[in-house]
Formats: structure tokens, sequence, C-alpha cells
């Protein structure tokens, strides 16, 4: 029987074979085969963790104490054996639990458009005073594949890094201990306090790794790296200071200190998770709080996972967080604008409908999320292409059908404590090595509607193959999670040189709650930005949007709160400011709307 303070998709892993877990885009995110263990996000009131303390010396896994993470007041990461999931989400003092999902990073002349220019370069009446506005005082903290540290753009005139920390959630301390050379001995490598995994580099030991005259004596000492740049890039839009191209790719809050996580897990497969981001987000703050500097977070990825209407633990948790210290936390909106991974569509009371949902060749593991208000009854039937039915499907919990060539494995969920909606989840689970390709049909039958409204959501982030999806999309509630969190900034992008609107931009609005998301949009197209290897590269997405606006609160934070114009000038103060001071797109004739949000692009003032 599923567990009603566990989320659907963890009641469906814990129901699930190895094998099915295994051949699963979803599934597995989250569980330790060589633990037998499951990752796990939770809500927590009172007592809560030291209930799951005491239960779990008890049952003798008092190891796996010193992998809880406390975040915030009210939530916490948890590692649990897969035999007490059940029992720790029973306890009175947690409230509801979830799994982590897969993050994909949202990458697919921008300055002067968006009158950042003259705020660099404003005079000391019209800047409070103090002349022009580079962030200097403030932190830009970015979370993402992580950073070239060597890059000229966040280094000092003297060479020192502009880095306050950079936590690489990928490398094991333990270890980097163990192989240290000569020519670090002298670091100690550690996570940072409070969180389990992942090794803290503070701006010390990255410069003691930039005195070194070539880079395989520096990566010795700080071997972190970004692999696929969509990190370098992102933060030299929001703060690079352009000496690697004397000033002309300069970003935005150039003379800020930057934080840096590099999102992940330890071991060869680590890809990043909701679980990261929380913890990175936690850290960020905390760190910031102990600087005494007000902080400006860039989240630059997402995923479909989720109802969309900004109730998921992940969402909740960034709305309560960004309301703590002196913090603005901003996010893309993804580029899922033009993607074929979502469709939606009203259905009466009695009537039937067929969706089309085409699978190319050779696509190892897909799953479909159909999201509707609980109150409406629908009969869900799965066509195969050869016309192979599943039959009416209803119920509760978890079903099974088998063919030859494939097994659906379908949960009918429940409503939870923070959201009315219900989720029908089908995962398609290949016999062999990939599942039918062709038209397969997801026909609904009506039984008594409230409202009628569904939505269908694929994987986001391009791990579909490129024939896989709807061929006939919905390109509104777009809006990759977390941008969906009403706490967030969500940045759409546009084109600066059309001054048009993106096609691949997430669009709004929030599923059911209708909040106006995204809240804006900035230049996402075609922006050049630092690369590895002290060189420059462009690229497009909301990606590159979302650090023009991280930037731009910076540079708000330090008139405010570092100036002492207004000491209160973040979270959704900063907002509403953001939002009034926004331009409108010739193009774009009514307001607000799902591609560009509230009022327009991003204008500072």
């Amino acid at each position: 029987m599923s567990n009603a303070k566990i989320e659907n998709l963890l009641n469906l892993a814990l129901d699930a074979s190895p094998n099915e877990r295994e051949k699963s885009e979803n599934l597995g995110v989250g569980y330790f085969p060589d633990r037998q263990a499951w990752e796990v996000i939770v809500r927590y009131v009172r007592d809560g963790l030291e209930q799951t303390k005491e239960l779990l010396t008890r049952f003798g896994y008092g190891s796996f104490i010193s992998k809880m993470t406390a975040l915030g007041t009210a939530y916490a990461i948890l590692l649990l054996p897969e035999s007490l999931v059940d029992a720790v989400a029973s306890l009175d003092g947690i409230i509801y639990m979830e799994k982590p999902k897969r993050l994909f990073f949202a990458a697919n002349a921008a300055k002067r458009v968006s009158c950042i220019t003259s705020v660099q370069s404003g005079s000391a009446e019209d800047m409070g005073g103090k002349g022009n506005l580079t962030g200097e005082g403030c932190l830009v903290a970015l979370i993402d594949s992580g950073i070239d540290y060597e890059h000229p753009d966040f280094r000092n005139g003297d060479g020192t890094t502009r880095i306050a920390a950079l936590w690489d959630q990928t490398l094991d301390a333990e270890a980097l201990n163990k192989e240290k050379t000569d020519v670090n001995m002298q670091i100690n490598y550690r996570a940072p306090e409070g969180y389990a995994d992942g090794t803290l580099f503070t701006g010390r030991e990255i410069n003691l790794a930039l005195e070194k005259n070539n880079d395989t004596e520096r990566r010795k000492i700080v071997p972190s790296r970004d692999v696929s740049g969509h990190g370098t890039h992102v933060a030299g839009i929001a703060a690079g200071n352009g000496r690697a191209s004397m000033g002309r790719y300069r970003g935005v809050a150039y003379e800020a200190e930057l934080l840096v996580v590099k999102l992940g897990t330890p071991g060869e497969n680590a890809f990043p998770k909701t679980t990261q981001l929380m913890e990175a987000v936690d850290f960020c703050i905390r760190t910031a709080e102990q600087m005494k500097r007000p902080v400006a977070i860039n989240l630059s990825f997402g995923n479909n996972y989720g109802s969309h209407s900004g109730t998921s633990l992940i969402e909740t948790f960034l709305n309560d967080m960004a309301s703590q210290h002196q913090c603005s936390i901003v996010a893309g909106t993804g580029n899922e604008g033009a993607e074929t991974s979502h469709y939606q569509n009203r259905i009466e009371s009695g009537e039937v409908q067929e969706i089309e949902l085409g699978i190319s060749d050779y696509e190892r593991k897909l799953n479909l999320q159909l999201w509707k208000r609980y109150q409406d009854e629908l009969r869900v039937e799965i066509l195969l292409p050869d016309g192979r039915t599943t039959g009416q499907l209803a119920g509760r919990g978890t079903l099974r059908v088998s063919f030859a060539e494939a097994e659906l494995l379908i949960f009918y969920g429940e409503p939870a404590p923070y959201s009315i909606y219900q989720e029908i989840y089908i995962d398609f689970i290949p016999t062999g090595q990939y599942i039918p390709s062709g038209i397969w049909k997801i026909r609904l039958t009506a039984g008594k509607i409230a409202d009628g409204v569904y939505d269908m959501w694929l994987p986001s982030g391009g791990v579909r193959n490129s024939g896989t999806g709807f061929p006939y999309p919905s390109e509104l509630r777009t809006l990759t999670i977390p941008s969906t969190a009403a706490g967030a900034v969500s940045v759409a992008a546009y084109d600066s040189n059309t001054d048009s609107t993106a096609a691949f931009s997430g669009r709004g609005y929030t599923a059911w709650t209708d909040q106006v998301k995204p809240d804006l949009a900035a230049p996402g197209v075609d922006i050049i930005s630092a690369a590895p290897m002290g060189s420059y590269a462009a690229r497009s997405g909301t990606s590159m949007a979302a650090p023009f606006v991280t930037g731009s609160a910076a540079l708000m934070m330090q008139w405010g709160i570092v100036r002492g114009n207004d000491i209160f000038l973040y979270g959704e103060k900063l907002k509403a400011y953001l939002l009034k001071g926004a331009r409108r797109i010739d193009a774009v004739k009514e307001y607000p709307n799902p591609q560009i949000g509230a009022y327009g692009n991003i204008v500072s003032s």
C-alpha cells in the first residue's frame, strides 16, 4: 500500500524491481544499490529529525546519521535504508517525503540593451552619491557546472582570485587527501561544515593554485574543472570582469565576489539532482550570512518532473530560502518552449480524446506524466503502434501491463499535503534494448469532470531522441522546475538583436495556480561570455538570460544594502523593483503574457 506522506514517484520506485529501476530514466535516481539505500528530501516539524535518528539507531543504521543534512529550519536531506523509508515517512515529525530528481542545464550587445552599461558608468548623484555600480560588497552565487577558476575574468588585477569559495560536490575529499602530493601537503581537503559530500576550496587554496606556473601543478592543488563550460559562461555574464578581452566582454556585477557550487555527486556517473541543488542554495545563504554580505543566487537549470504548480518540496524550499538573509534567487525558465515535450488540452464529461505520442527508433528510456485535478475522473488506455492496447486503466497505486517488447509501469497518484492535483505516471520499460518505435496513443475517457484541463510532460533536457515527442505539442506551461517557485525571479530569454521573444524560451503560466511566470525576460540569444582556457564563446538559452538578472540584482543590492540607500532591498522587494523597471517589447501587445511575463525585458534603473 502506498504511503500518503511519500510522493508518487518514490512510492512507485519503492515498488519497482531492480530491472525496472535500471531501465527507467527516473525511478533509480537517488538509489544507492551498494547500500540498498535511498537519498530523500523531507519536510519536518518539531523533533522530526531526532525521531529519525532514534529510529535509525534502533535498527542498527547509526552510520546513516552522518549523511543527514538539515536545510533551513524545515527541510532535510536524508540517506535511509530502503527497509526504513516507509517507517521514517510515518513518523509524526515528518510531514512529507520526496526522492531527488535529475537536473538539466538549460543551455541552448546584451548589456547595452538591458541598460546595464549606463548603470555601470552612472554619475555619483544617480548612483547614491558614490559613483557607478559594480557589485562591490555583494556576493554572486553560481550554482552550475563549475567554473574555470584560472580564467582572467574571475581574477583581480594582481592575479588573485575573486572566488570566495568553490564547493565541488563531485570531488571526494577523502580520496583527495589520500592522493596528496608535495605541492598540496599543507591543504586538508574537506566538505563544507554541515554537509556530507564534496570538497570545499577557499579563496586561499585557489590562490595557492594560481601561484603555480602551469595548469598541471594548479590542478594538483585545486582539481575542480568545468568540463562543459556552462558554469563558466554563466559566471562571466553575471560577474566576469572582462580582463581577458580588455573589458569588451565584461559582465554585470564585475566587482562582486563569487560563490561557486559545482553540482553533482562523487563518482564516475555523477549528475546533478534536486538534493544537491537544495544543499547548494543552503550553503550559499549560510556563507553569505557568515560573511555578512547580500547574495544574488543564479540557477540556470531545471527539469520537467512535477505538476508545475509551484507546490513540490524543491519549490516551497526555494520560497522559504528566498525570504532568509539578504538574498535574491534567480532561475531561468528552461528551453522547452519550442520542444515537443508538453501537451495540454481540456476534456468534457463523457468525452473521449486520443493523444498521439511519437517514439523514435533506438529510444531506451521514456516516461510520461499526466497531471490533472484530482476530482476529474479519467480512465487511461494506452495503444501501441500496432494497435494492441492496455485496455482502460483506473484505480490506485501501481499497475503493470506487459507486452512481448515492453512493460508499461503505471502509477495512479494521490493528492499530496501541499497539492490538490493528481499524477498518472507512465514508465515505458523495454523488454530488450529499445522501446517499440512508432506512433503510440493515449486514449482518455472522461467520467465526471469538474475542470477538465490536463497536462502531459515528457522529460526535458535533451534526454529524448530528437524524433520522440508529441506531434502537436503545446508551447504554454513549458516552464521548467524550479522556475515555477513563487519566490524565485523567473527569467525568460529574448533576442536583443531583433527585440523579439526567443522561440526556445520556456513559457508560463504556472499550472492551475496561474502565477504570472516568467517574471520578466533578459537577452539569451548568441551571448558572448567566458569559456574555459581563458577564452570566450557564444551560447544561447535561458541559462544565459538568468545571469543578467542575477548580476542586476547584485547591483541593486549594492545600491540599497551596501550603500545604505535601502537596507531591505532584497527578496520580493527587489523583484518588485525589477518588474517596475522592465521595458516593454514593442512586438508584444498584451501584458502580462506567458512569453515575457509581467512587464517585459530587464532594465536596470
